[in-house]
């Protein structure tokens, strides 16, 4: 064999392994009956276990578990998808994943043939790496609803193959780069909400012929002349959305050349929140056609709607939320009938104000399905009116000041129809009304804020959502035996008088997810079929009368985050299986039972719980060392939420999820101790981080490590028999608002570095055996002296007692006559609270300037802008749900802020 044969076949045998190494036979094809399947290569491999290597799962959810260096396959791994016939990676796909950290790896340009990328929906921050405008295949990109930061990198502009380009909800800024303008293919962008960006100029806009939809909500067109101009270019445009662009600040919309050009192409136009008035009707009329069918002018200022609104014959969602001036109802329902046959399904108009009683025009909305008018001063009588609208399937007519009961007739004149009826808030009389005829399946039922009373009885089996709570509802519960499909999520019969036990039927409630049985009058014990509810996240069994041992069988409720059973008279140890099995929890209340035994140290296996109260129960023994393994109060961050829904912009605008019961917003309420007093959060309640251990029968020191709690915001461990000194390092719980130490046996001195804590405004350290002089700060001297009652031995400002080494002779004038009387003694006094001051105030300045000169300063809020890892992509997730909660299960507004209530920083 000749040497040219030899390296030739050298060659051949090389090229064969390589082929075999990355295809398998699969039966089903032609050719003997069998398929060639390529396996991925080992390159693509290599490039997402290193992109893998540099994200960590928030939540522990095992999303990219299949990505291991042992299978060698990734074409198999979740998220990736593999070209059958040549092995390569053409789509990541890894959406919700929970994924937190940088896209610092520079590897995944090595997926040469990635077409499809969808990181959203996940905790991702840093900037947007600039090498993937090297990914010139991609025709798919999103990165919406992250945490990403920095500028939007001008190279995405080299990414020409893109059709879909999508990064909403980041908190990116700058400019919108104009190299845009060169995605020519691009059918759908969207930068809505992406952060605090701008337009210098939009003609880029105008090169994307092929646009079918764009949302630049919250990105500021205030600049922009002609921006209508530009939009009536794009004739392929169905989709705009524009809210919060300021529209009203321009100041030539349009100009004089498009009058009478052709009409547009927007089926679906967004313009809320522009602060827009009538003066808008000349250039909103050049975006409407008659072929719109939806139109958002919510949160604006007009004091009407234009009359050419009602001609547009296929108009079938009108949102008209949060107008600011008053509307004429009787002109405005003339109107909107301009049209032989209006197909109009969805009003919204939630939060405006109507004046005048309907004309007889309403019997023209005779298509009309969704009717959303909370907040809009339609009472006090029931707005019979309604009962003219037969084709009803979602109600909404809360907070409308309706005080008289309402007609009978109303709870069957949309049998098996409605799929939601909220008049909540209101203060409607009347016996508990028949709930069984007029849902359909999954449907929400919202009574509650109300005066009905009566025994609660007929309940459809179809609810999936049915709050009746804060009424004046009697007798027991047995009712809930009779809902036997299994379709209910929530449940919340809070704040009424129901008397009884709680049912032993609850093993049917497979879906159950909110469970609020709270300030009733409950007794017995709770039933073994509790634990049936596997789906459960919030148990809420609050000031009750109910007794015995926690069943064992709640252990199953593997998904629990808020487990509220205080004010009750449970007896037993806290059982160890709470910390064991309940690994989701982050409200933890048992506050005022009759627990007793020591505080299980499994307790401090819950990573993410938030706010633990023991307080006001038996319990004895030493605080746990190990609680600074509560993770959540040593990071900063929100209340963590197990399901990111899914989200996306088309979902967003098409008013997805509006009949879908959603609890995440339910679970930010809870009756929670504050500065000795109980209030009732309703809002930021992820923001607080809080341990309340007070009352009990506690011994011991207080364990140092509980000071590396760094972001706990409140700690009482008062009424207990705590002795030995406060540990020295408990300043550097910079967080803190509010500290009770009271009545304990706690001596020696206050440590010097509570001068430190500079968010402290309510401070007890009374009936201790404390010794020595107050540190001095702001802080600490302005408390009232009873701060520091049942100390004998504490002296200094601002206490009268003076310390060992004080100057005790009275002090001289400056006229240089004894001060012997009052007046000249607070003169004196006040000058050394000066120097105080200005010492304390020097002594701050300069660790802010050493903090700002090393780069750090903790104490910055996320809300300006300023993201620090993944506890900010918290805050986006949850500005994200926030768009699902249009307005669905209205809650009791919060109590008035006072001096005395929680102050909670973003």
């Amino acid at each position: 064999m000749g040497p040219c044969v030899f390296i030739i076949f050298s060659f051949l045998l090389l090229f064969l392994e390589t082929t075999t190494t990355n295809q398998s036979e699969a039966p089903g094809g032609g050719g003997g009956g069998k398929v060639v399947i390529r396996k991925c290569y080992n390159k693509e491999r290599q490039a997402l276990l290193h992109f893998k290597s540099h994200l960590q799962d928030s939540y522990d959810s095992d999303h990219l578990t299949t990505w291991r260096a042992d299978e060698h396959d990734c074409c198999k791994w979740r998220g990736v998808k593999c070209n059958n016939q040549t092995g390569r990676v053409i789509k990541l796909e890894i959406r919700n994943y929970n994924l937190e950290g940088e896209i610092i790896s520079r590897s995944l340009p090595n997926l040469c043939f990635l077409n499809h990328l969808d990181l959203s929906v996940n905790f991702l921050y840093g900037n947007i790496p600039t090498f993937i405008g090297s990914m010139t295949r991609l025709r798919y990109l999103d990165l919406s609803l992250n945490v990403f930061n920095g500028t939007v990198p001008r190279s995405i502009g080299l990414l020409t193959e893109l059709r879909y380009l999508d990064l909403s909800i980041n908190s990116l800024y700058g400019t919108i780069p104009l190299e845009f303008g060169n995605l020519t293919n691009l059918q759908v962008l969207y930068l809505s909400n992406v952060g605090s960006c701008r337009v210098e100029n939009l003609e880029w806009l105008s090169r994307l012929s092929q646009l079918e939809a764009l949302a630049l909500d919250g990105i500021s067109l205030a600049k922009q002349n002609h921006w209508v101009d530009v939009i009536m270019s794009l004739w392929k445009l169905s989709l705009v959305g524009l809210s919060g662009c300021e529209l009203s600040q321009v100041i030539y919309p349009y100009s004089s050349s498009f009058l009478n050009s052709s009409s547009s192409s927007i089926v679906y136009l967004y313009l809320q929140n522009n602060n827009l008035t009538s003066s808008m009707n000349h250039w909103l009329f050049l975006l409407t056609n008659n072929n719109l069918s939806t139109l958002d002018l919510s949160g604006n200022m007009l004091d009407g709607i234009p009359k050419y609104i009602g001609s547009l014959c296929n108009l079938t969602y009108l949102y008209l939320n949060n107008i600011s001036a008053i509307i004429e109802f009787p002109v405005f329902l003339n109107n909107l009938s301009r049209c032989t046959s209006l197909p109009l399904q969805w009003l919204d108009a939630s939060h405006s104000q109507f004046a005048g009683p309907p004309s007889y025009k309403i019997q023209t909305l005779t298509n009309l399905t969704h009717l959303e008018m909370s907040s809009c001063n339609l009472g006090p009588s029931f707005p019979k009116w309604i009962q003219t609208l037969k084709n009803l399937v979602y109600l909404d007519i809360s907070n409308n000041g309706i005080s008289y009961t309402i007609p009978m007739e109303i709870w069957d004149m949309w049998p098996s129809q409605l799929i939601c009826m909220n008049l909540s808030s209101n203060n409607i009389s009347g016996k508990a009304p028949d709930l069984s005829l007029n849902f359909y399946n999954n449907s929400v039922i919202d009574l509650s804020s109300n005066g009905f009373y009566g025994q609660i009885s007929n309940v459809s089996s179809a609810v999936a959502s049915l709050n009746l709570s804060r009424n004046k509802f009697y007798g027991g519960i047995s009712f809930l035996c009779q809902i036997v499909h299994g379709l209910l999520e929530f449940l919340d019969l809070s704040y009424n008088f129901l008397s009884g036990q709680i049912p032993d039927c609850l093993w049917h409630f497979k879906e159950l997810k909110v469970l609020n049985l709270g300030h009733n009058n409950l007794s017995g014990r709770l039933p073994p079929s509790i634990g049936s509810l596997i789906q459960l996240e919030v148990l809420d069994l609050h000031k009750n009368g109910l007794f015995g041992e926690l069943p064992l069988s709640i252990k199953n409720c593997t998904n629990l985050t808020t487990l509220i059973l205080g004010a009750n008279k449970f007896s037993s140890n806290v059982p160890v299986w709470i910390g064991e099995k309940l690994s989701w929890l982050y409200v933890l209340i048992l506050r005022s039972n009759i627990f007793f035994g020591t505080i299980p140290l499994q307790l401090c296996q819950l990573q993410k719980l938030q706010i633990l109260d023991l307080s006001m129960n038996h319990l004895h023994g030493t605080i746990p060392s190990c609680l600074d393994n509560l993770m959540s109060m040593v990071q900063k961050g929100l209340l963590p939420t197990q399901n990111v829904h899914s989200y996306s912009i088309e979902w967003y605008y098409s008013g997805g999820g509006l009949y879908d019961f959603q609890d995440d917003e339910y679970v930010d309420h809870a009756m929670i101790e504050w500065q000795g007093d109980e209030h009732e959060f309703f809002r930021n309640m992820g923001l607080l981080k809080s341990i309340d251990l007070s009352s009990n029968n506690l011994t011991g020191q207080i364990p140092y490590e509980i000071t590396n709690l760094y972001q706990l915001i409140s700690l009482n461990l008062s009424n207990n028999a705590l002795l030995g000194e406060i540990p020295l390092t408990i300043g550097q719980m910079k967080q803190l608002e509010t500290l009770d130490l009271s009545r304990n046996n706690l001596s020696g001195e206050m440590p010097l570095s509570m001068s430190g804590m500079s968010f402290l405004n309510h401070l007890d350290v009374s009936y201790n055996n404390l010794s020595g002089r107050i540190p001095s700060s702001t802080q600490l001297q302005s408390f009232p002296p009873s701060t520091y009652d049942g100390n004998t031995r504490l002296c200094g400002p601002p206490l009268t007692k003076k310390c060992t080494g004080d100057e005790e002779s009275e002090p001289t004038s400056v006229n240089g006559k004894s001060g012997g009387d009052g007046e000249d003694i607070d003169e004196v006094w006040g000058c050394f609270k000066d120097w105080v001051y200005v010492t304390i105030m020097v002594f701050i300045a300069n660790l802010q300037r050493k903090a700002v000169t090393e780069g750090v300063h903790s104490n910055i809020p996320m809300t300006e802008g300023v993201s620090t890892g993944g506890e900010a992509a918290r805050e986006n997730t949850d500005r994200g749900q926030r768009h699902r909660h249009r307005i669905f299960l209205p809650r009791s507004p919060p109590p008035s802020a006072a001096s005395s209530g929680p102050t909670i920083r973003a």
